[in-house]
């Protein structure tokens, strides 16, 4: 295995795997002598960053002004006024 000119190298799939290592996990090194371990990040409670990532790019993006009971009528078929079809 090789580093890029860019300093990058590619986790094995093996490791990426039994790590749990999705795009965009964060990591951290931890360096001891002549070698380094990479770990995940562990977050505390709250969301990761995939999460947080998802909540930032919908935040916003709603432009329609319905209700609560509006949404859930269109998403069981009903009409957008929420009244009942006949």
């Amino acid at each position: 295995m090789q580093i890029t000119s860019k300093g990058q190298v590619t986790i094995p799939q093996q490791v990426r795997i039994r790590l749990g290592l999705l795009p965009h996990t964060e990591v951290e090194f931890e360096l001891a002598d002549d070698h380094a371990r990479i770990r995940k990040v562990h977050r505390s409670k709250g969301l990761g960053a995939r999460g947080q990532s998802a909540l930032s790019a919908l935040s916003g993006a709603a432009d329609a002004r319905m209700s609560t009971d509006e949404i859930m009528a269109l998403t069981r078929g009903g009409n957008r006024s929420g009244r009942k079809t006949k």
